[in-house]
């Protein structure tokens, strides 16, 4: 089974795509990632897109045994993929993952063909997203100290091995705002914007 989004003509500048994963408006998740692309160098071609406001069944129906061919949003957004040299993918952190919305558009979007593709006789498999570098901004209300040290960090370690890099995006780098509630985001948020700003300013 094999995925292929339209083709996109390259402008020859350096191309950053940058996906809202929040399933609402005007949230921090969305304001840090506007942060991130008011940071980015001059000359940066930016890319903004919310799940959000697309139209796409987020069930994989039949896994990989049926083709579910993708509606025209996730045909536009793989080419978008494609077309990346950098992808920003943010979300908050709910029941220790992404929302559920994020992770629908995940599972019909890297599919074989697009994202990886196994080998037919051993079991290795091609990286088809390889060239790509990506950056993960979660905001979270569990203190990092406690993700890290009691929990083992479970969503940075599955981003960065398990979706992103088992595509072949390389370097994945986890960016972590949190905590965020009982009015702890405010008081934190200068450091943030700080942190995402040396992000946008060094990928690759």
């Amino acid at each position: 089974m094999l995925y292929s989004p339209k083709s996109c003509v390259s402008t020859g500048s350096m191309r950053v795509l940058l996906i809202d994963g929040h399933p609402d408006k005007n949230r921090l998740t969305s304001a840090l990632l506007a942060h991130y692309a008011q940071s980015l160098p001059a000359g940066i071609e930016a890319q903004m897109i919310a799940v959000r406001d697309l139209q796409f069944d987020p069930n994989l129906r039949h896994g990989y045994a049926q083709q579910q061919p993708w509606e025209p949003d996730l045909e536009n957004l793989a080419a978008a993929v494609r077309a990346c040299d950098h992808l920003v993918i943010a979300f908050p952190l709910w029941w220790g993952a992404e929302p559920a919305q994020l992770k629908g558009c995940l599972e019909r979007l890297f599919l074989p063909g697009f994202a990886f593709q196994y080998h037919q006789h051993n079991v290795f498999w091609d990286r088809l997203l390889t060239g790509r570098s990506a950056d993960v901004l979660i905001t979270l209300d569990t203190p990092l100290f406690y993700l890290r040290w009691f929990l083992g960090n479970p969503v940075g370690r599955r981003w960065r091995h398990q979706v992103l890099g088992f595509c072949g995006f390389r370097p994945v780098r986890i960016l972590y705002c949190g905590p965020t509630r009982r009015g702890k985001a405010k008081p934190l948020m200068a450091g943030w914007k700080k942190k995402i700003a040396r992000a946008a300013a060094s990928f690759r």
